[in-house]
């Protein structure tokens, strides 16, 4: 049996546009754990050395950043950050969740 990683594997975001753009707007919104079997990814593809890279965080917030819209939550940015989680067997990650 596959161990599940994401609720689902998503193209682009189903919700509507929250105006927040860079770390700095995301950062009123308090980090909490999000379970990675709950989320569900805005993109389908990655770029392999952003999950390789020990210092991908540096020049952009340390959580990943989650909506939450009609009952879902959404990973918007830290694919890579989840992915590293998985890889390294754990079932959460510390992300930023906007609820729409």
């Amino acid at each position: 049996m596959a161990a599940v990683i994401f609720k689902a594997v998503g193209e682009g975001r189903p919700y509507p546009d929250h105006g927040r753009t860079t770390p700095r707007d995301w950062s009123p919104v308090a980090p909490r754990m999000v379970r990675l079997d709950e989320l569900i990814t805005t993109k389908r593809t990655l770029d392999l050395d952003r999950v390789l890279d020990e210092d991908s965080t540096f020049f952009g917030d340390l959580f990943a950043h989650v909506v939450e819209w009609q009952g879902d939550l959404y990973l918007e940015d830290g694919l890579h950050r989840a992915l590293r989680a998985a890889l390294e067997q754990r079932p959460v990650i510390h992300a930023r969740v906007l609820a729409l």
